[in-house]
């Protein structure tokens, strides 16, 4: 008689070693993305989709609004099964959520809508959206206040769509704290509200470990980005992200370990610099060892 199993998550585990406490977890990142403006060749939309699923990457991430047209890029997305897991609003840093002109907000609004419904056209399930920025004509406060006032307006849209708005960790000088970003989502006592982290941003002031912790089941998804604060140290700030996966700070195994605990199974998308074919090829075989680390 065959013996018993237990399905749990993605992976299968026998009743007995069930009941012996050993559970198999599902890996953490699963599926591969990276983002439109990372393809550089000169190539049609059905044929960059083509390309990138040649590649082995399970899907891609667009802006919205862009200049995409919707049809060609459901057909290049059904004739590839590339998929697009969400998109990124393409408004936010120009007209962020905290400007002090209402009428700026207002407009950075309607793009976050509009990036709602096409996500949902897509068949994705976020939009990723830069929540405000503080700088000398905006404060902290300020920056608080106005950025959940307008995301509460977007809430009931969300939930018609069925598409979730996911904050992301960015250098805004905003949310800078694991414990303020989970409390930024709670303020909201919606599900349709989470975040998208950045592994690679949080390095500049923190570790990815104490973000996931905190976030926890707030994580719809993940951008990949590797960062060095040795290189940051001796040649820049910005020089940090000139390092390829697996060769800075991240510590990708004690990343996985993390999210696994947490209960995250899902996408992770590069965004890092992109190219050719063969620096694209190289990026996904980077990200295999991220995987697997």
């Amino acid at each position: 008689m065959a013996a018993s199993v237990v399905a749990v998550g993605s992976s299968v585990v026998s009743a007995a070693e069930s009941a012996g406490a050993k559970v198999v977890l599902p890996a953490p990142m699963i599926k591969k993305s990276l983002m439109w403006g990372m393809v550089k060749e000169d190539l049609s939309v059905m044929d960059k989709f083509k390309l990138l699923k040649d590649l082995g990457y399970d899907g891609v991430e667009l802006d919205s609004p862009d200049k995409l047209e919707m049809k060609e890029v459901l057909a290049a997305r059904d004739k590839t099964g590339l998929l697009i897991p969400g998109t990124v609003n393409s408004m936010h840093w120009k007209l962020p959520l905290s400007d002090p002109d209402p009428k700026k907000r207002e407009e950075c609004a309607k793009s976050i809508e509009k990036a709602l419904w096409d996500t949902k056209e897509y068949g994705g399930s976020t939009v990723l959206v830069v929540p405000g920025v503080v700088n000398a004509n905006v404060t902290y406060g300020e920056a608080y206040e106005r950025s959940q006032a307008e995301i509460r307006k977007l809430l009931p849209i969300a939930e018609k769509a069925g598409v979730k708005i996911a904050i992301e960790n960015v250098w805004n000088q905003f949310l800078l704290s694991p414990l303020e970003a989970a409390h930024f989502v709670d303020d909201f006592k919606s599900p349709m509200v989470g975040w998208y982290l950045d592994v690679g941003n949080v390095l500049r002031y923190s570790w990815p470990v104490s973000w996931i912790e905190a976030l926890n089941k707030r994580i719809l998804k993940l951008h990949l980005k590797e960062f060095s604060i040795k290189k940051q140290n001796d040649l820049g700030l910005w020089k940090g992200f000139d390092v390829e996966f697996m060769e800075g700070d991240c510590n990708w195994s004690e990343v996985n370990k993390a999210l696994q605990k947490v209960g995250y199974s899902g996408w992770a998308s590069a965004e890092v610099n992109g190219g050719d074919r063969k620096r694209l090829l190289t990026i996904r075989e980077k990200m295999d060892e991220v995987f697997k680390a």
